[in-house]
């Protein structure tokens, strides 16, 4: 395997300076497109990005679903009384 001269390295470094991705502008997107995980699509994660994008969905629905653990007896009673509601005035139509 050949070495590389100091020009070489010096080259790749340039390169390597030029292509760096900016810290600033990766927390930015962070923070102003976390919902479609921008940042991590800047850093060449797209894979990552797209899971993270999905597990939103999947955390969503489950916060939705804990909610509505606590929302059942309310839906209940709001359908009880809205079919006791349409009998009522039904009855009165009679």
């Amino acid at each position: 395997m050949a070495t590389l001269s100091t020009e070489d390295l010096i080259l790749i470094e340039q390169r390597v300076t030029n292509a760096k991705k900016s810290v600033g502008a990766a927390y930015l997107l962070w923070l102003l497109t976390w919902f479609v995980s921008g940042h991590r699509f800047y850093l060449g994660r797209p894979i990552s990005a797209i899971l993270q994008i999905l597990s939103y969905f999947v955390l969503i629905g489950f916060v939705w679903l804990v909610i509505d653990a606590f929302l059942i007896p309310g839906m209940i009673r709001d359908s009880t009384d809205s079919e006791r509601q349409r009998l009522i005035e039904r009855a009165q139509l009679a």
